[in-house]
């Protein structure tokens, strides 16, 4: 890549990142997108955080995938090219690299991520680590930017996302960003979903709140350096220590809550940018800014999910007090048109009524073990 490419490539990073401040903070309720927590420091602070003994959620997830990766990748047609959303330094991924590499001799990975170091990272670590494995990074911010699948001819793609990365988007987002990436796909594709369930048997609400605010404070700093990173790129004057990392859960919303709380009233600069001229945001105590929502599901609310945006359970794998799920889903029938809740709820009822005949769309899209059929 040419420097004026590059220098092209980091000023749109900085037009984005100001477009999406002044927004955010402009707003009547002040929100912060969370994709700016993982600059280079906020994805070392993350990869922390996964370590820690309070977030379950890593470690459950890299069970189930060392547990069924020869599972799912059976489930798909040979030779497999593997795309990844949000996919960090892959520390897990590397689990599916090496079962598909082993079964079909080489691998080629396109991992997508806004943070180049962190792609750079998984990349060195993939090849260096799994013979066959072929690492194609696209540093892409896939919640605004359309997605490309590099699909290598005559090859299925399983598409992941795991992390439960799709919880930190509203409903609508989820459903744009699994919409967009559907539109890449062909039938005979899967996408790997990776869901943290909502609290119910084996998983208390204790339980979700300690994983986001934990006794080490890893997370508390993890919330505070998106102040950092503003006060760097767009040289805002926040004072990080005057603001308070809290976590909650919002039971009528199913998700946890992540706010920075201003311990006092304050006056913060934002200078004049791409995005438009210079303003000042005046904060009186107990004010916050909405940094990240993480939603918690449902297996119902996953299977409305995944079938409003073109695809159709396949698999579900869960561990055995059901904190998390790995949904594999198929590609459905019906081309890129969205699928309307209405259409979903009068074909379960009718499904469930035995108005089909035990083969088909309806199994696909509704039995939640083991579909006749997904292709």
């Amino acid at each position: 890549m040419s420097g004026t490419a590059a220098a092209g490539e980091v000023q749109e990073g900085l037009d984005a990142v100001a477009i999406s401040v002044r927004a955010g903070l402009l707003s009547l309720a002040r929100t912060l997108p969370p994709w700016l927590f993982y600059d280079a420091a906020g994805s070392l602070l993350f990869e922390k955080i996964t370590e820690l003994p309070e977030y379950y959620i890593t470690r459950t997830e890299r069970a189930l995938l060392a547990a069924h990766a020869e599972e799912i990748l059976g489930a798909i047609a040979a030779p497999v090219t593997i795309v990844e959303l949000g996919a960090g330094t892959a520390t897990k991924t590397g689990i599916v690299l090496r079962a598909a590499a082993a079964r079909q001799g080489s691998v080629s990975y396109q991992p997508i991520d806004v943070s180049a170091s962190s792609l750079e990272e998984a990349r060195s670590n993939i090849e260096a680590s799994i013979a066959g494995a072929t690492v194609r990074p696209s540093v892409a911010n896939y919640v605004n930017d359309p997605i490309r699948v590099e699909r290598l001819r005559g090859h299925s793609v399983l598409a992941m996302y795991i992390g439960s990365s799709i919880g930190n988007f509203s409903p609508d987002e989820a459903h744009a960003i699994l919409a967009r990436l559907r539109a890449q796909m062909r039938r005979g594709d899967h996408l790997l979903l990776g869901t943290d369930m909502a609290p119910g048997r084996g998983k208390s609400i204790a339980d979700l709140i300690a994983a986001y605010d934990d006794a080490a404070g890893m997370t508390a700093a993890f919330n505070r350096n998106v102040l950092v990173r503003l006060n760097r790129e767009l040289g805002t004057d926040f004072q990080p220590e005057r603001f308070e990392h809290r976590a909650h859960w919002n039971a009528e919303e199913s998700r946890i809550e992540m706010h920075l709380y201003a311990l006092a009233a304050q006056e913060v600069a934002v200078p004049g940018n791409s995005a438009g001229g210079a303003f000042s945001l005046s904060f009186e105590r107990g004010e916050t800014i909405h940094t990240e929502n993480s939603y918690k599901f449902t297996t119902e609310s996953l299977q409305g999910m995944l079938a409003a945006a073109g695809f159709s359970i396949a698999r579900t794998f869960e561990d055995e007090n059901a904190k998390f799920a790995l949904m594999l889903a198929c590609v459905a029938g019906g081309g890129n048109r969205e699928i309307s809740f209405t259409l979903i709820g009068r074909i379960r009822r009718a499904w469930r009524a035995g108005r089909f005949p035990g083969t088909g769309y309806a199994d696909c899209a509704f039995n939640l073990k083991y579909p006749k059929s997904c292709t």
